[in-house]
């Protein structure tokens, strides 16, 4: 039976004042928030009704993200219809220029003719899982021409990537350990849920991140700063048990952290320990370069795990790397007509829907393009990138607004400094998810703390929307007594 859609607050102004009054806001932003808010839920209707319908049968972190006792009335994710090109369109018909492009899966824009063609013809030919993919030999060979790596092997998600790149270290080093650096992200299953211990933050130890981790998984993981040369010391007296670090090589919450000559360093340290680097390229893969962050830094990963472009907008995973780790999956070389066989020992591997025939016909047509069009898509896409940041940066400058945008390819967001793993709620907090969700209101999809991504389906025209909706933004918090211009 359907929950109804939650009545409205017979006295919404007595109890947003209650609200207001707790966070310390005066008349005046009560008032904005008042009608800012009534506002918000009428062109929203649909997608608030969707998470009140369905919050008690359906289990989504996504529901309650970004959750503000002042903001409550918001908090609810907006509910997709359509999308194409660099626009996509929710259940209320409202209509948005979208900067998330599926969390980075989209670089050529939502519903690419590249992909939608050929997806189409693979459906009329029917799914024969359980049989091999024709077309995963020629899908691991592009990845392999493009990033250089020796041998591929392929997931369902990110997350399976980088637990398999990791079992495959300490399979081939016979050891435990791992490291990691603080404010990276490395998908959601246990052994990389942790956090630097802030008793122990010179000794990297970590302890668990969240509810559920078990304590003894966070004693196999370092916890590094990253970019600072200490982490190398610190990795160096662990070399004796450290199968792998494990680094994402520009973090999304720290764009303005571009180490190449800490990455170079970590490679070299790495490759004279036996210690195997893993580089996490889920967000970068394809993106700044088409050898992925490795060519435009100059290092090559033992291991590399990559995702999100390179599936079209299909789930996948990449696991990639030299035939020392990779032969762990299927115990290496061997021939037909003679006496050879598999001579490595191999750990465990497996997935139903790994190689799943839609995903290697969209991971065929993105590579194909990718390596048809050579770099000069990344440099164009990386220039439009820098384009916009510069303009939205000469807006804050004169407004006097303390915003810096950087960005990395086709990845942007404000300058951040050294994030804190869980910031502290404050006024500065609420004016930036107020701003957020005023761009939402003027459609324009970015990510919360107000970074986004780029796709070659952005015009000139969608930058010039993105720089108008901020200056009416900003605006209009002014106004409301939330900021000072």
């Amino acid at each position: 039976m359907e929950t109804p859609l939650a009545k409205p607050i017979a006295d919404f102004s007595s109890v947003l004042a209650a609200r207001a009054a707790s966070a310390g806001l005066n008349s005046r932003q009560q008032a904005y928030l008042e009608h800012f808010i009534t506002q918000y839920d009428q062109r929203h209707r649909t997608s608030k009704q969707f998470a009140q319908t369905y919050r008690p049968v359906l289990a989504d972190p996504r529901v309650a993200a970004g959750f503000d006792p002042l903001l409550k009335e918001m908090v609810y994710p907006i509910v997709g219809d359509r999308a194409a090109g660099s626009r996509a369109w929710d259940a209320d018909g409202n209509e948005y220029v979208d900067f998330l492009m599926g969390f980075g899966v989209h670089l050529l824009g939502h519903n690419s003719p590249v992909v939608q063609q050929a997806l189409i013809e693979r459906l009329q030919q029917g799914m024969a899982l359980g049989l091999q993919s024709g077309l995963v030999g020629e899908v691991a060979t592009l990845i392999r021409d493009l990033t250089g790596m020796e041998r591929v092997a392929f997931s369902n998600t990110g997350t399976e990537a980088v637990m398999t790149a990791i079992r495959l270290a300490r399979a081939t080093t016979k050891r435990q350990k791992i490291a990691l650096f603080a404010g990276s992200y490395h998908g959601h299953f246990d052994g990389t849920l942790v956090k630097a211990d802030p008793d122990q933050t010179a000794t990297g130890q970590s302890i668990p991140r969240f509810p559920g981790v078990p304590a003894a998984i966070a004693q196999d993981v370092l916890v590094l700063k990253y970019g600072d040369p200490r982490s190398l010391e610190i990795i160096a007296a662990h070399v004796n048990q450290l199968a792998a670090v494990l680094v994402e090589p520009v973090q999304k919450r720290r764009l303005d952290l571009q180490p190449q000559t800490f990455l170079q360093e970590l490679r070299q340290v790495t490759q004279d320990q036996g210690i195997a680097l893993i580089v996490d390229e889920m967000l970068t893969g394809f993106r700044i370069h088409p050898g992925g962050a490795q060519t435009w830094f100059g290092v090559r990963a033992d291991i590399a795990t990559y995702g999100k472009i390179i599936g079209g907008g299909m789930p996948i995973g990449v696991i990639a790397g030299s035939a020392e780790y990779l032969d762990k999956i299927d115990g290496g070389q061997w021939q037909y007509g003679d006496d050879s066989a598999p001579q490595g020992e191999t750990t465990f591997f497996a997935g139903t829907y790994c190689k799943h025939p839609l995903v290697m016909t969209a991971a065929k047509a993105i590579l194909q393009h990718l390596k048809a069009e050579g770099a000069i898509l990344q440099e164009q896409l990386n220039q439009k990138t820098q384009e916009l940041s510069d303009r939205l940066n000469q807006y804050f400058a004169q407004v006097g607004i303390p915003i810096q945008m950087v960005h990395f390819g086709s990845l942007f967001g404000p300058a951040s400094g050294a994030a804190a793993e869980t910031p502290e709620p404050s006024a500065a907090s609420i004016t930036m998810l107020l701003l957020s969700y005023h761009l939402q209101d003027q459609g324009i999809l970015l990510f919360p703390d107000g970074s986004g991504i780029l796709s070659t389906a952005h015009t000139d025209a969608d930058s010039d929307r993105l720089l108008s909706a901020v200056q009416n933004s900003i605006g209009a918090l002014a106004q409301g007594s939330f900021l000072e211009i």
